[in-house]
């Protein structure tokens, strides 16, 4: 990640007093933050313009007092001090501003160069009372605000325990919010919309069943949280730099309509444990009038550190297919044998066991598999179910799961990977984890070097069920140490890290470009579990994917599942969902399918053939948040262009403007559309294919029906 343009001025104020409020502008005065000490509380406020966004909130925390055993009697004693309160009794001691403005290149992304700019300005506090010292850190930027707490060495504030963190963000009135229920463990649930009033009497009708579930209060709510104001500003809280610390949801008090921080608790019910010098991450606040500003917003990567390695040579984009949609869906299965209620790893002799004839990470399917993508041109092959566990892995608090290098009996991995690499693919590596965090940590080294052994330079990790050490959340302090080790390690073996089930993103794929996906998120596999509403993918660019790219696994051309014995509906239409690939950004892409659906469509199926995964230039052509997207992309080192849009629950009709093409120049265009009697439940499959000449002058309309969408590829002639 290579810095081409860096410019810092810093201002430092040592004056023994200061105006009240302080205050700092964004570059263009866009956005103002004013910060007061308001009886000795830490006290900000927002301003979009002569708007107010933010209403006067409170910052701070509560300290816990750690009640540890008597050999720690002394480090109780300086965590718990005295005054347990960092909210109140402090006054302003110093005040440094900078003006900051980079651009810099990241390894891959929407764009080839982002902008970074913002003016900062940085409060230290005091608090005389127990002589401890707090820094609030603003940067204000044209798009948002981000805002962390940092505390310096210290001795009466060095190893402390949180108990709450007391940020709040004061709305300014009832607002409307596509939320998610707050909980410790998954954001697998679908978006609901409402007023804030409202989200406590929808809370319950919005959770469905998870492996792994814990909420916290029927008015909590997950970030990242789009909002929209009754006079047309769309606002979005989040965190960015996620990084030894809890994930942080918001708790909102109806009667206020104030949100306040709510940490993932530990095992033992504590927020977070710190020594100093230490900050937390970003707290952040987009907001902007303009709907496709926020999908087109760098916020939340550019309050991440940049890049931590020299060499990014080995971190590659990807498209790939998997022997993974058939297990989803029921035709197949992971598990090797149903012939034992329960297995022991390097107990159970599976040479001796009969297989099961569903068992999908066989050698044989593997090879179709193989011999279908690298027909098309695809990169790599993921296959789960290739390792001895799958028996028993799921729900049992099962410790010793899986080894992560013991192949089953019937998938030869040496050959299928020398078939690989005569193919020009790779094989993409499967570490599901059960939850177990601690046994794939005693087993990691070996599998990273098994993927060394055989050519896998990416894994797709995953957490399904409750996290081991037992107590802890998959959203805690702790598992977030896990999942950023995890990639560290990863990196120094060269291999890229898809993790799924794991905390949401958070802006950290910047600094550690090799974790390039990540689920996090109600993904295609809820189609085959009943299906998903439509919406559901024309909010998560506004949500989930503010935080970095999700591994969407689209592309379903055979929307009922019949075929696998399954009654659910893949509630899409094709053109629906060749468009996610241009409207779901990531890096890597699945084209999630079995061989024989695209076998039926091969004419559609060109375009996820066709489609670039890195891009040069994203332009946002129209939005609104669950209803829909529209998004034209220019692929990376290609003056080849691909658009895409999908509609939510009712049709969208689009007329859009080709004035971002070069001028001067003809293209051939090809439109992958909803055909006019397509329905996603009664015609999911009717598609049309047009083939035409157009220019930057040229107006498509192009209509998607509800659940729909279309995708269009153009190349210069």
């Amino acid at each position: 990640m290579k810095r081409i343009c860096c410019f810092a001025a810093v201002v430092a104020l040592f004056a023994t007093t200061w105006a009240a409020p302080l205050k700092v502008a964004s570059p263009h005065e866009k956005i103002t933050v004013s910060f007061d000490v308001v009886d000795g509380q830490p006290t900000y406020e927002v301003a979009y313009g002569d708007k107010q966004v933010i209403k006067p909130s409170h910052m701070g925390f509560d300290l816990a007092k750690a009640d540890l055993p008597g050999s720690f009697d002394n480090m109780a004693v300086v965590r718990s001090g005295g005054n347990l309160s960092l909210k109140d009794g402090f006054v302003v001691k110093e005040v440094k501003n900078r003006k900051f403005n980079e651009t810099w290149k990241p390894v891959w992304g929407e764009e080839s160069e982002i902008v970074n700019n913002y003016n900062e300005m940085a409060v230290t506090l005091t608090q005389p009372e127990m002589q401890r010292t707090m820094v609030i850190r603003f940067r204000v930027y044209d798009d948002g605000v981000g805002f962390r707490y940092e505390f310096p060495q210290q001795q009466n504030l060095n190893y402390f325990v949180i108990k709450e963190e007391r940020t709040q963000f004061a709305m300014t009135g009832d607002h409307t919010a596509w939320w998610l229920a707050g909980d410790y463990d998954t954001q697998e649930y679908e978006y609901t919309r409402s007023r804030l009033s409202e989200i406590s009497k929808l809370f319950d009708a919005s959770i469905c069943g998870n492996a792994s579930q814990e909420q916290f209060s029927k008015t909590g709510v997950q970030t990242s949280l789009q909002l929209k104001t009754d006079d047309g500003l769309y606002i979005n809280l989040h965190e960015a730099a996620l990084v030894d610390y809890p994930c942080m949801s918001l708790n909102l008090d109806e009667k206020t309509l104030t949100f306040e921080s709510w940490l993932t608790p530990d095992a033992i019910g504590m927020k977070g444990f710190m020594q100093a010098p230490c900050h937390t991450p970003w707290r952040t606040i987009m907001v902007t009038d303009n709907a496709c500003d926020v999908l087109a917003s760098r916020l939340i990567l550019n309050l991440n550190e940049p890049c931590k390695y020299k060499d990014t040579s080995w971190i590659k984009p990807v498209k790939y297919m998997g022997v993974w949609w058939e297990m989803i869906n029921g035709k197949g299965s992971w598990a090797y044998t149903d012939a034992l209620p329960s297995v022991q790893l390097h107990r159970t002799n599976y040479n001796k066991l009969a297989p099961s004839p569903k068992h999908s990470a066989n050698t044989n399917n593997v090879v179709k598999y193989l011999d279908f993508a690298s027909k098309h041109g695809f990169d790599q092959l993921l296959i789960e179910g290739w390792n001895i566990g799958w028996e028993d892995w799921a729900n049992n608090s099962k410790d010793y799961v899986f080894d992560f290098v013991t192949p089953y009996p019937d998938f030869d991995i040496e050959y299928l990977n020398e078939y690989a690499h005569s193919k020009g693919m790779k094989l993409m590596m499967h570490h599901e984890t059960s939850s177990s965090v601690r046994n794939y940590e005693r087993h990691m080294e070996q599998a990273y070097q098994l993927m060394d052994k055989y050519g896998y330079n990416s894994v797709k990790s995953g957490y399904v069920g409750d996290i081991i050490p037992r107590g802890e959340h998959h959203y805690g302090q702790w598992c977030v140490n896990h999942y950023l080790y995890a990639v560290k390690q990863a990196a120094k073996h060269h291999i890229m890290v898809n993790a799924h089930e794991a905390v949401r993103p958070t802006g950290l794929c910047r600094t550690y470009p090799n974790l390039i996906g990540n689920e996090s998120a109600r993904g295609t596999e809820y189609q085959a579990f009943g299906g998903t509403q439509p919406g559901h993918t024309a909010i998560l660019p506004f949500t989930r994917l503010q935080g970095g790219p999700m591994d969407y696994t689209p592309g379903i051309f055979e929307m009922d599942l019949s075929y696998a014995g399954n009654p659910s509906k893949v509630l899409s239409t094709i053109g629906g969902q060749l468009a996610l690939y241009v409207t779901m950004y990531s890096p890597l892409q699945m084209a999630a399918d079995l061989p024989e659906n695209y076998e039926k469509h091969l004419d559609a199926f060109q375009f996820i053939k066709d489609v670039a995964v890195d891009w040069d230039k994203s332009v946002y052509l129209e939005a609104e948040p669950m209803e829909y997207i529209t998004i034209a992309r220019k692929a990376k080192g290609s003056d080849n262009w691909f658009m895409g849009s999908v509609a939510g629950k009712t049709a969208h009709d689009s007329q859009v403007k080709l004035d971002f093409l070069d001028e001067g120049r003809k293209y051939e265009c090809i439109i992958y559309a909803d055909a006019k009697d397509a329905d996603y439940l009664k015609n999911p499959k009717a598609y049309t294919i047009t083939k035409k000449t157009v220019t930057s002058k040229t107006v498509l309309k192009l209509r998607s029906v509800a659940g729909g969408g279309w995708a269009v590829s153009l190349r210069p002639l």
